[in-house]
């Protein structure tokens, strides 16, 4: 338990959160009298628990504000769920989503497994190689079982981890546009230089990435692979969870996120501290990933180029998120999600040694397996 507290963006590991938790008057009105809550997840972006029925299940409850994820755009992840749980995935069901003034709430079954990385930071190393290889398997499955799911691309919306805005061929234009789009985030950008930013940072990576593109098929997608997001049985992987960030992307889009998420210790590098590469764990989860769905020859090139704008999209939309979404918003964060994630990631797989070598060695990598 983190005493109310949330995982947050910046140094400090535990943080007050945006959003008050949820309340057992709120339960009542979701899931009826006499359920009780019995954990309350430290993640920051939602209020979520754990409720127990007066039958005794266990169910989990997510609060969201309408402004973030409303009835019909939570019906746009349960749709790819569906498909995914109709095709071999193991996944929760969704039981209820209701709206009850500004906030929407989303029931689930709790799902198979135990939640082995429940007091981890998201972003985080797998525990064991063993455990990188199983999520690997996984991450290869769900990419074969989202097969035939054809429904378009989401609309731009906060907390959105697409791939249209950097995959465009003016990424400078599609980001305009998205600050048309989306107000506080053009707000936000008003206040800066950020054309020039991305001529710097994004940009030369997009010129390498873009001659690539024509050949990766379009693929919906979970796009926030990481351990904290996944349910764990006898080494393995029992649930997959968590599909607010899901849309159509790529499968390497989604790979490059999920080495993203578990290789570098980005919290490390903001304090100025190393980047504790894990080059082992990205080996094993692309070798176990390969083995159950290999890379095309466009995907292995595709890779490397990726890894340094994968993540751009989406702290675009975190910036909509802090600023528009949460009541008076979050100047601090926003600020963190420009600095430190949009233009520092980027920066620091080209400009720092380290994030140079695990290029290489992705490239490697890929190229060597069967």
């Amino acid at each position: 338990m983190t005493d109310g507290r949330v995982y947050g963006m910046g140094l400090d590991p535990l943080v007050e959160p945006d959003w008050p938790a949820l309340t057992s008057a709120e339960v009542d009105a979701v899931l009826g009298p006499h359920a009780a809550i019995t954990w309350r997840s430290p993640r920051p972006l939602s209020a979520t628990a754990r409720v127990r029925l007066p039958d005794a299940r266990e169910v989990i409850l997510k609060r969201l504000p309408r402004t973030l994820r409303d009835a019909a755009a939570l019906g746009e992840e349960h749709r790819f769920m569906d498909h995914l749980r109709g095709n071999g995935i193991p996944l929760p069901g969704v039981l209820h989503t209701l709206e009850i003034g500004e906030f929407s709430y989303e029931v689930q079954e709790l799902g198979a497994g135990t939640d082995d990385y429940r007091g981890v930071f998201s972003w985080s190393p797998y525990r064991s190689l063993d455990d990188a290889a199983a999520a690997g398997r996984m991450l290869a499955r769900l990419h074969l079982a989202a097969a035939g799911y054809d429904a378009p691309n989401r609309p731009p919306q906060p907390l959105q981890a697409g791939f249209t805005v950097f995959s465009a061929a003016d990424p400078l234009a599609a980001v305009a546009q998205r600050a048309v789009e989306r107000p506080a985030l053009g707000t936000f950008l008003a206040g800066r230089d950020w054309r020039g930013d991305l001529e710097r940072v994004q940009l030369p990576a997009c010129e390498r990435l873009h001659p690539l593109l024509a050949d990766l098929e379009p693929l919906w997608t979970h796009n926030d692979w990481h351990g904290t997001n996944l349910l764990w049985r006898d080494g393995d992987v029992a649930t997959v969870i968590d599909f607010g960030l899901c849309d159509r992307t790529t499968a390497v889009h989604d790979l490059a996120t999920a080495i993203e998420r578990c290789a570098v210790d980005w919290i490390s590098i903001r304090a100025g501290g190393p980047a504790h590469v894990r080059f082992d764990q990205v080996r094993d989860f692309l070798r176990a990933y390969a083995s159950v769905r290999p890379l095309t020859p466009a995907e292995r090139r595709a890779l490397t180029a990726l890894l340094p704008v994968v993540h751009c999209e989406y702290e675009l939309s975190e910036i909509d998120y802090f600023l528009g979404v949460i009541p008076g918003g979050n100047r601090e964060n926003a600020e963190i999600a420009y600095t430190d994630y949009f233009l520092g990631h980027t920066a620091w797989w080209r400009e720092s040694s380290a994030g140079r070598e695990l290029l290489t060695a992705v490239t490697e990598i890929s190229d060597l397996i069967p």
